[in-house]
């Protein structure tokens, strides 16, 4: 089943040839004739979505989508609300009270189906944002979600007729933000860098004044699949006797469809709801973003960690292979670095490391590896480097830092530190292929004999020399 979808209806004729059509579609459906029936179903969660007709009276019905909607455990369950006759004000007050949408009966089976889609895929954007935002906090790498305040960026597809006009002037006026008017050519060609709208409103007219369907249909297909426009939020404005209209521009990747006779209250609070969902995805890929940066990233100096570099190595191994060519790996530790921490303490020692950190990166070229993997212990992966190659580089890194003063946390205070360096190299027989775990040992036995040597100097793998 692709979903679970109760329907709430005092009528049992409706019911039955609802779910049936529902059944035909291969979701699971289930009935509930009283809102305290819907309700506890809704809480022991066995929908995923709900279906409310607003035949019973509605002060109890908006009452019952204003409790689902309210309840952080039922709030995102997305709600269809429908009815035989709507007046302009009652669909507000539905939207307002928590549905995603109103639809009029008769309601066309292709509209319905396609409105179930799109919100089902909603829902489980939703989902994944929740699952994330604990995993994120568990691990201490997200706060909890603030609320949306940022406003905005909206943009109205041009048709050139005063009705457009209108909207745009109404909507601004009504959600305090300003509405940029496109044609479709421009909203094509968007320079990232000017910023992209949030919303895109677009009106799908059929008569050949305005905007032609097929231009609409290419619009949202080619808007949501543009890198520069892809998450952006659609609005689609369709006449209401074309029904077949509204669920092709949903199935195209359109996120919400209004007919033309809708209030300009109605659409500016769609556009709301749509800014508010675009706000919660993109905190979503946020999340995601800034919690690999942190399982992968040592947080004192900003360096990758052990976790990202041993499967770099091993890519860049399989490269090296590949291409026949040498690579090396260094394994450098700070020479005596217990006294800095013992003698100026533990924040000067955290300096010291940031300091040598940020020195080894300035020196190497893009496409080095520079990581930490240990208290003072660093890695450094050299693509396309010789033995002689590595050497130099590596008593290059040397040299700089023992000339190098860095900062405690006492002003005015410095310190010296020199490094020892271990050296192996890699890729140098492609018919016995090295782990690179063995190559990390043979780095590590280097920097052992560096140290055993006097430290601040560099010493090569004497299988690599």
């Amino acid at each position: 089943m692709s979903g679970r979808i109760l329907i709430l209806d005092s009528v049992a004729t409706n019911r039955i040839v609802l779910r049936a059509k529902l059944l035909t579609a291969q979701y699971l459906v289930t009935c509930a004739s009283t809102i305290a029936d819907a309700l506890n179903m809704v809480r022991s969660d066995l929908a995923d979505l709900l279906i409310v007709d607003l035949g019973q009276p509605a002060e109890l019905v908006l009452d019952f989508i204003q409790t689902v909607r309210t309840d952080p455990a039922t709030a995102a369950l997305p709600i269809i609300a429908i009815s035989s006759f709507c007046t302009p004000a009652g669909r507000l007050e539905a939207l307002e009270a928590g549905a995603d949408d109103i639809l009029i009966k008769p309601i066309a089976d292709g509209l319905l189906q396609a409105r179930i889609r799109s919100l089902l895929r909603a829902r489980d954007a939703d989902s994944e944002l929740r699952l994330r935002d604990d995993t994120s906090r568990a691990l201490g790498f997200a706060e909890p979600a603030a609320g949306f305040a940022v406003p905005g960026r909206i943009a109205l597809i041009e048709d050139g007729t005063t009705a457009a006009k209108g909207l745009s002037s109404a909507v601004s006026r009504i959600l305090g933000y300003e509405v940029q008017t496109l044609d479709p050519d421009s909203a094509l060609s968007l320079d990232p860098s000017g910023g992209v709208p949030d919303v895109f409103v677009i009106p799908a007219r059929t008569d050949a004044s305005r905007v032609d369907v097929g231009i609409v249909f290419r619009l949202v297909a080619d808007l949501r699949s543009r890198s520069e426009s892809r998450l952006a939020a659609q609005l689609i404005v369709v006449p209401s006797d074309t029904p077949e209209i509204a669920a092709m521009a949903l199935d195209l990747g359109a996120n919400d469809v209004v007919i033309d006779a809708a209030e300009p209250a109605e659409i500016a609070h769609r556009i709301a709801a749509l800014l508010r969902r675009k706000a919660n995805l993109d905190r979503l890929r946020d999340t995601v973003k800034s919690g690999i940066r942190a399982a992968v990233t040592d947080p004192l100096t900003g360096l990758y960690n052990r976790r990202y570099a041993l499967p770099h190595l091993a890519s860049l191994a399989e490269r090296a292979l590949a291409d026949r060519r040498e690579f090396a790996l260094m394994v450098l530790d700070i020479d005596h670095f217990k006294r800095i921490n013992d003698t100026y303490g533990h924040a000067s020692g955290d300096k010291v490391l940031v300091g040598v950190a940020q020195c080894l990166r300035d020196n190497l070229r893009a496409i080095d590896l520079v990581a930490r993997i240990g208290g003072e212990e660093f890695l450094i992966a050299m693509p396309e480097t010789t033995v002689d190659q590595a050497r130099g580089a590596a008593d290059r890194l040397r040299r700089l830092i023992e000339t190098a003063t860095f900062e405690t946390d006492q002003p005015g205070q410095v310190v010296r530190v020199t490094l020892s360096i271990g050296v192996a190299i890699g890729g140098v027989d492609p018919a016995r292929p090295e782990d690179v775990t063995r190559m990390v040992d043979r780095a590590d036995a280097a920097l052992y004999m560096a140290k055993s040597a006097g430290r601040n100097t560099v010493t090569i793998s004497r299988s690599a020399a």
